[in-house]
């Protein structure tokens, strides 16, 4: 049977890294190809408040506006994402999972707070 070698490096990302990385690499690139609108993908709490828009919460931390001056950007913040993530998922909270949602949960949760605080 033939190596399939993105498909080995892909299988061998740890599972919530992995799903962290294919969620920044669908959304970025269904809103650039005009599949979802890329003003529904960002933060804006009106909108998450007054018309219940929850999803804005999780595309907000996935979406990297995708343009021919970003594209170089978009790479390299994919890569760093792979990177960090996967290093310390296998890592500082190797075994275990749940530790690692939390502190992402709580990264996230404290940058939302200080964008609505300083905005």
């Amino acid at each position: 049977m033939p190596s399939n070698d993105i498909g080995d490096w892909y299988r061998g990302i740890p599972q919530i890294s992995k799903y962290w990385f294919t969620g920044s690499v669908i959304i970025p690139l269904a809103a650039r190809f005009n599949f979802l609108d890329f003003n529904n993908q960002i933060l804006l709490f009106e909108p998450v408040i007054y018309k219940l828009q929850i999803w804005r919460l999780v595309t907000s931390v996935l979406y990297y506006r995708i343009t021919p001056s970003t594209g170089f950007k978009y790479l390299v913040n994919l890569y760093l994402l792979y990177s960090y993530s996967t290093r310390l998922e296998t890592g500082i909270f190797d075994g275990r999972p749940a530790e690692y949602v939390f502190m992402l949960l709580f990264n996230w949760l404290c940058l939302v707070v200080s964008f609505k605080k300083f905005k």
